[in-house]
C-alpha cells in the first residue's frame, strides 16, 4: 500500500511539474516584447519571423517611428542586394548564422508599417555575409532586439526613377 500511495505520490508531482513547465513555455510564447524606458526590448525565440514581429509589434503598440539594433542566432537570413537597371532585389539565403549585428527603422506606408534592416551575418567558419535583409528566421537559441522609439510619425514612399521606397523626412523650419 505505501509503495503504490509513494507511485501515485510521485506521478502527481511528475504531472504538477510538467503542467507548471508547459504554463511557463506558454508564457514564454506568449512574452516577444517588453516596455523600455526609450521603446521597447524584444526577446524571439527560434522559428520566430523577425520582419513579421516587428511590424506586428510597431501595429499593436501603434509606434510612430523608430529605429532598432539586434543580435542573435538565425535560421535563415535572406539578405537582398539591389539592382538599380533592373530595379529589384537580388536574393540570397544564409542558413544557421549568427546576426552579428542587425540595424533598421520604422515607419509607415499608408497604414502598414515599414520596416528597413540591414545586418552582417558570420558562418561557422566566421565568414561575414552583409546588407539588406528580407527575411529573417530566429534559429536556435534567440535573438535580441532593442527598440527606439521616436516621437513623430515618418512615411515611406517610393520614389523613382529608382522604385527604392525611400524614408520621408519633414522640413525643419
Amino acid at each position: 500500500m505505501k509503495i503504490q500511495s509513494l507511485k501515485i505520490g510521485m506521478a502527481i508531482v511528475l504531472l504538477m511539474s510538467l503542467n507548471f513547465a508547459n504554463a511557463q513555455q506558454k508564457d514564454a510564447e506568449k512574452c516577444r516584447y517588453t516596455k523600455t524606458p526609450q521603446g521597447y526590448l524584444m526577446v524571439l525565440r527560434e522559428g520566430d519571423n523577425v520582419l513579421e514581429l516587428i511590424e506586428k509589434l510597431a501595429k499593436e503598440q501603434n509606434i510612430p517611428s523608430a529605429n532598432f539594433t539586434g543580435i542573435g542566432f538565425a535560421q535563415d537570413a535572406t539578405f537582398g542586394f539591389y539592382d538599380f537597371n533592373q530595379k529589384k532585389f537580388h536574393p540570397k539565403t544564409f542558413n544557421k548564422v549568427e546576426m552579428g549585428s542587425l540595424t533598421g527603422s520604422i515607419a509607415w506606408s499608408g497604414d502598414k508599417p515599414s520596416i528597413h534592416m540591414h545586418g552582417v551575418a558570420t558562418d561557422d567558419k566566421f565568414d561575414a555575409y552583409g546588407g539588406h535583409i528580407l527575411a529573417l528566421i530566429v534559429g536556435t537559441g534567440s535573438m535580441e532586439i532593442y527598440i527606439t522609439v521616436n516621437n513623430e510619425k515618418l512615411e515611406r514612399k517610393v520614389e523613382q526613377p529608382l522604385n527604392a521606397n525611400v524614408l520621408q523626412l519633414p522640413c525643419l523650419k
